[in-house]
């Protein structure tokens, strides 16, 4: 038996999954679409983190490098796992979590590059935006779910 943790809402995947989808339809970036969708979940502003991940589509300032949606995803593994501007000893535990990440999104899609996913330099894309920041947003979840048992 699982007990949920009252100060945070349960996680209905395919609610939030529309959710990011709704804010890429908007115009988010895919960094924007998996960390203001998950920012209520880690007690971040939404607006906020919005204006944060601003710069991180595209691949990063539209170098088309890291994909977006691990670069929101790793924003909520810092939300969720940093000690905060007074304590600066946590980042290798927040960087532990971002390599998960990273690492599972690159088993699932066979990169993490933006060029590579979208084939910038290719005849055929991996995967479609829309498929990466759903993947990105369930390995974010996967990542809190993960932090809720210590």
């Amino acid at each position: 038996m699982t007990t949920e943790n009252p100060a945070r809402p349960a996680f209905d995947r395919e609610a939030l999954a529309a959710h990011a989808l709704e804010l890429h339809a908007r115009n988010f970036n895919c960094a924007q679409c998996v960390a203001c969708t998950l920012a209520p979940f880690v007690n971040a502003d939404e607006r906020d983190v919005f204006r944060a991940a601003e710069g991180l589509g595209g691949g990063m300032g539209g170098f088309t490098e890291t994909c977006g949606a691990i670069a929101g995803a790793a924003m909520v593994a810092g939300y969720a796992r940093s000690n905060g501007y007074d304590d600066p000893t946590s980042k290798q535990d927040t960087y532990a979590l971002a390599k998960q990440v990273v690492d599972r999104f690159r088993d699932n899609v066979g990169s993490t590059l933006c060029a590579d996913i979208k084939a910038v330099h290719a005849d055929a894309p991996l995967r479609p935006c829309d498929e990466c920041i759903v993947l990105g947003l369930n390995l974010a979840i996967d990542m809190l779910e993960g932090l809720e048992g210590r």
